[in-house]
């Protein structure tokens, strides 16, 4: 019958922070590194999300801010109007429209119409400041959604580039350790050789 032992072996995670004969003054700046990249990464990553995210709301709604509905109607029917073949609107059409500004000016203008309206429909149409027509605003919903998703994909591109510089600083340390254990051996090996070969 065979019994087998097994030695525990000793874990310690936090070696770097304690005091011992074999740390060294690199192992500390590791373990600084090491935790302000932790946090770095990912504070930096929450606040550079939420930054991103709340300058698309913005954007959006100093956009909503610089346009206003008017109540247009179509000079023609929408079947003979150009149709809409890209983007969000494909099925409606590009038809002219006619509507009255705030200072009682009739205006003109193209806007994207379902293919289904008649001459003399009254449709909503979105303008600028100056009265031309532009493309409606997103609804909140489409908002929340974009400034969601700016956010997340924002916070792990910079949680990922802190993290790759902190992996940059750690393997130059550690080249660094490398060539100062490499020193190190070189003084102490021929002692080390001739104290064992005296032993033996």
């Amino acid at each position: 019958m065979t019994s087998t032992c097994r030695v525990p072996v000793a874990r310690r995670p936090l070696w770097r922070w304690r005091r011992n004969p074999l740390r060294r003054h690199s192992d500390v700046v590791e373990a600084w590194i090491v935790l302000a990249v932790w946090v770095v990464a990912l504070l930096g990553g929450l606040l550079a999300g939420g930054a991103a995210g709340t300058a698309v709301h913005r954007g959006f709604a100093d956009r909503r801010a610089a346009i206003h509905p008017v109540s247009a109607r179509l000079t023609g029917n929408a079947a003979a109007g150009s149709p809409v073949l890209t983007g969000y609107d494909v099925g409606k059409s590009w038809v002219t429209v006619r509507w009255t500004d705030a200072d009682g000016t009739t205006r003109t203008g193209l806007a994207k119409v379902l293919s289904t309206a008649r001459t003399g429909s009254q449709v909503r149409v979105w303008v600028d400041r100056a009265d031309r027509p532009v493309s409606a605003p997103p609804s909140q919903a489409e908002v929340t959604c974009q400034s969601l998703a700016t956010a997340a994909l924002v916070s792990p591109l910079v949680a990922a580039a802190v993290w790759g510089g902190g992996w940059a600083v750690r393997r130059r340390l550690m080249r660094r350790r490398l060539a100062e254990w490499d020193a190190e051996w070189r003084r102490i090996g021929p002692q080390w050789r001739n104290f064992s070969g005296g032993k033996g």
